[in-house]
């Protein structure tokens, strides 16, 4: 089945990301070099480098000092897998697929970046605003549609983070929300920021309740914003539809 070959595929790709977001923190070069444990600094046998099934068979351990493997590397080879699949149902065999899974992969590694380092680097947003930009034109979408897009997006946390003089937002996710308009175009845009900001709300809450977090804590947000593009990529047209209802009812 095709949808196995996307899996398999598409966990491939999720353990190249693992390596992307940790030497991009290091400052390594991703594209050379063996992989190597974190913590043992051991080369990583190729048969010990297989997406998912080996760590499934290591039992999470590093096979030189028996160390726990991060709980990153499979999940994300995972969470990569099942959108890979989920993907191709919603557009099949496409242009349109393949655009949307380098955007998705994209914001899959800011997800992670910003989670860990509350961090969103400008070597991330600045190349996938460009492609996302040149990549929708070519698919025939509007240029004014992506050029409010990312002015709504990105001037959306600029104009916060003028008025809190950086206190409410980063300028990452200036950049992030720009990325965001040229990838969803402006329509798309709005209901991605609303859907960021209800899920930031009710996790902000939950975490405040639980006392697992305090009123004034730093919590990074593009992992929401990486989410909810995610989402509306994939529901576009079915979340507009929704949220038009909702503001007309």
């Amino acid at each position: 089945m095709i949808e196995a070959l996307f899996f398999i595929v598409g966990a491939a790709i999720g353990s190249f990301l693992n390596v992307v977001i940790v030497r991009l923190h290091r400052r390594e070069g991703f594209t050379v070099g063996r992989s190597h444990c974190p913590k043992c600094r051991a080369v990583i046998a190729w048969y010990d480098n297989v997406p998912l099934f080996s760590y499934v068979l290591l039992v999470g351990k590093c096979r030189n000092c028996r160390k726990p493997i991060s709980l990153q590397y499979p999940l994300v080879e995972l969470v990569t897998a099942l959108l890979a699949v989920w993907s191709y149902v919603q557009f099949g065999l496409s242009m349109q697929l393949l655009v949307n899974l380098v955007f998705i992969f994209a914001l899959e590694v800011i997800f992670v970046y910003d989670l860990q380092h509350q961090l969103i680097p400008d070597s991330l947003t600045i190349p996938a605003m460009i492609f996302a930009f040149i990549a929708n034109v070519f698919l025939g979408v509007s240029i004014w549609s992506l050029a409010m897009g990312a002015i709504i997006g990105g001037g959306f946390f600029a104009l916060q983070y003028i008025v809190s003089k950086g206190k409410w937002v980063g300028d990452g996710d200036i950049r992030l929300g720009a990325v965001m308009g040229c990838m969803l175009g402006w329509q798309h845009v709005l209901v991605a920021l609303f859907l960021a900001y209800l899920v930031g709300a009710v996790i902000g809450v939950t975490l405040i309740i639980s006392r697992k977090a305090k009123m004034d804590q730093a919590v990074p947000f593009g992992p929401f914003l990486a989410g909810a593009t995610i989402v509306v990529l994939l529901y576009g047209r079915d979340l507009v539809n929704w949220y038009l209802n909702a503001l007309y009812f």
